[in-house]
């Protein structure tokens, strides 16, 4: 007879994913079975190894918290106000509420190293962005709101980046005042000189 879990193997994933999200990827196992109530053998037995349990969390965070926005940032079709309000967005949930200081679980694993397993999803994760970022650009060019020779795939990486800085700065307490001057600043240097 095959052995029944007694929890949910789901919802176990998203406190782990919490656990990892708050503390980094040397977040011991002993903290992992204190936090989900499993025993080693049974949190080894359904997720594998610490660094699989990593891997899976890890790649949780970046279908069910990134692609979303990052999807929202790529369908919104207003082009630089749409960047903007990613930028918004980003700094609120980063700076405020229950995952203030927290800063994003990929930007968090970039800083602490990765191996190849970590790196691919990080990978993915930038270049999600770095694609959503593009396609909010290439609205902007279309309706003539982006400064004239602008390289769109430089920009788009450069936004990436600054999403990745505001990601690092929200986890070290850094005034949202603070960061969202510095967006603005970023989208300003983009504009068509309407004079």
């Amino acid at each position: 007879m095959p052995d029944v879990k007694h929890f949910d193997p789901d919802a176990v994933l998203e406190q782990v994913e919490r656990l990892f999200w708050q503390r980094g990827a040397a977040t011991g196992i002993a903290e992992v079975v204190a936090a989900t109530g499993l025993s080693r053998s049974s949190l080894y037995a359904t997720y594998g190894g610490k660094q699989d349990l990593y891997v899976r969390a890890l790649r949780r965070y970046v279908e069910e918290r990134s692609q979303p926005m990052f999807q929202t940032l790529a369908d919104d079709g207003r082009g630089l106000p749409a960047v903007e309000a990613f930028f918004d967005r980003l700094i609120r949930i980063r700076c405020v509420g229950e995952h203030a200081r927290w800063g994003c679980m990929a930007t968090n694993a970039n800083a602490e190293g990765a191996d190849p397993a970590v790196r691919q999803v990080l990978d993915q994760h930038h270049d999600r962005l770095r694609t959503a970022m593009r396609a909010a650009l290439e609205a902007a060019r279309a309706q003539g709101q982006l400064a004239d020779g602008l390289d769109l795939d430089a920009t788009a990486e450069s936004l990436t980046l600054l999403a990745y800085g505001v990601n690092l700065r929200s986890r070290a307490g850094a005034d949202p005042a603070a960061l969202r001057r510095g967006a603005s600043a970023a989208l300003d240097s983009l504009r068509r000189d309407r004079s």
